[in-house]
């Protein structure tokens, strides 16, 4: 078991006498604990186990949520559960830390492990920062999350070792990882998890879709507030604030540190120290993404003009990117390799940066897998698969993702970009500085596919008459 010892044991002014504990267990109304009804997801996570389950028969998987992380001292980060625990149970931003699924080795079988509410004849309801109901709040019962999951629940205290060759996502709980007495194929394990998620279901569509419009919300909030924005110093800062704040309204958080940057920093990729100020003129890449409750997340990019219009040489590379973008979605069907989004994006990629004289040789030529002179201007990759995490399916193997055919419910973006870093004596000066992405977020369909976030401008024009509707 985890070390539940108050952190603040040394500095304590707890009350320790009899006649405290006397009057603090005294005097409570009854609490009643009416059963829930399943949540939606409970029927779909139980489908994922059998899945799981199946590809390592007569053996025990054991998936931890994780425990709580420490920030600093006695202080911890926001909680999130594993990925694969919250995909598995069903079980999201509300996860009591330090929970346990075991999965079989029966089929169909399940149990979940957690740590319930101290009884207020206990200590720990007024005294343990960690767990007490006093600091943290109500945890749920057993037979509470037994009916909201559709699960078997046990108190944490009575998970122990695993029999048999059983299987654990290692580096997550200490306490898991000494579950089992042989561990076997645990490596396997990391890339079935991974690959149970390529192909979404109904509600993991669902969760998208809301998290895609949750997104566009936060958008159009910065927007609003660009006025604010560029008169800080810190400008960046405020835009990292506003998307945020609407994150938490409407859902659980951020799916991933927002990337705020503008004029120059938007030639850093991954740019989220975000303390940088809003000049009118520059551009601004914003890469942001609501998470739901049921931890799905967006994952969307709009590069804007600070001051409402593009610029003709800001145009001009918008322009580029977007029809890089839309000739990679325009391929995208089942049937073809996942790769093959990208290699059409890079073709408009090498086309403009060899129409604007940026290449040492033609574009034919930089597209040659020995040459890629233009991956210069646009090192990253062009899609990422997308869901529970930002970044999904990130353990699966080479030939499932990269070389992987796509199949009707995937989910993945499309981002393509250019940047032409303040230093780069390969482009014309008035191209420094200059970085722009946009991306979307993809779902394959029978016969094609969907741009989930469709709905928020993409065009040059479009996002100029957005700003102009928005902008206080």
């Amino acid at each position: 078991m985890a070390d539940t010892t108050p952190a603040t044991a040394n500095r304590s002014t707890t009350p320790t006498s009899d006649a405290f504990r006397d009057f603090i267990f005294s005097g409570w109304a009854e609490r009643p604990d009416v059963a829930p009804s399943p949540r939606a997801q409970a029927a779909y996570a139980a489908a994922r186990r059998l899945r799981l389950a199946a590809q390592f028969p007569d053996r025990a998987i054991v998936i931890p949520a994780g425990p709580a992380k420490e920030r600093s001292n006695d202080t911890d980060y926001p909680y999130r559960a594993h990925s694969a625990f919250s995909h598995l149970t069903g079980w999201a931003s509300d996860t009591v830390p330090g929970s346990v699924l075991v999965i079989g080795p029966a089929e169909g079988a399940a149990t979940l492990y957690f740590t319930p509410s101290a009884g207020r004849d206990s200590d720990e309801f007024y005294a343990n920062a960690a767990v007490g109901e006093f600091w943290t709040g109500p945890r749920p019962s057993l037979a509470h999350v037994a009916a909201e999951l559709a699960l078997e629940t046990r108190p944490l205290s009575e998970f122990g070792a695993v029999e048999g060759a059983a299987l654990v996502l290692r580096g997550v709980d200490p306490l898991a990882d000494e579950a089992a007495e042989a561990s076997v194929g645990d490596a396997e394990l990391r890339r079935a998890v991974s690959e149970l998620r390529l192909v979404k279901d109904e509600f993991e569509l669902a969760e998208l879709r809301a998290a895609v419009a949750a997104t566009k919300l936060g958008f159009d909030d910065v927007i609003a507030d660009l006025p604010q924005i560029v008169a800080h110093e810190r400008g960046e800062r405020l835009i990292e604030g506003t998307f945020n704040r609407r994150a938490r309204a409407e859902g659980n958080a951020v799916g991933y540190d927002t990337i705020a940057a503008s004029g120059p920093h938007a030639c850093i990729l991954h740019w989220t120290r975000n303390d940088g100020p809003v000049v009118p003129g520059d551009l601004l890449l914003l890469d942001a993404g609501v998470e739901l409750d049921s931890l799905y997340t967006a994952d969307i990019t709009r590069t804007l003009p600070v001051s409402g219009t593009f610029t003709p040489v800001q145009r001009r590379i918008y322009e580029a990117v977007r029809e890089a973008a839309d000739a990679a979605f325009a391929i995208v069907r089942p049937g073809i390799r996942f790769r093959e989004v990208h290699a059409e994006a890079m073709k408009v990629i090498a086309a403009r940066t060899a129409e604007w004289g940026l290449l040492p040789v033609s574009a034919e030529d930089s597209l040659e897998p020995d040459a890629q002179y233009h991956r210069r201007y646009m090192v990253h990759g062009t899609s990422h698969h997308l869901g529970i995490d930002v970044h999904d399916c990130a353990q699966a193997r080479r030939e499932l993702y990269l070389d992987g055919v796509l199949e009707p419910g995937m989910v993945f973006t499309i981002e393509p970009g250019l940047y032409f870093q303040p230093d780069d004596l390969t482009v014309p000066e008035e191209y420094r500085g200059i970085g722009v992405r946009i991306e979307d977020d993809i779902v394959v369909t029978a016969d094609g596919a969907e741009n989930l976030s469709a709905g928020i401008p993409r065009t040059a024009d479009e996002v100029e008459e957005w700003m102009a509707a928005t902008t206080r």
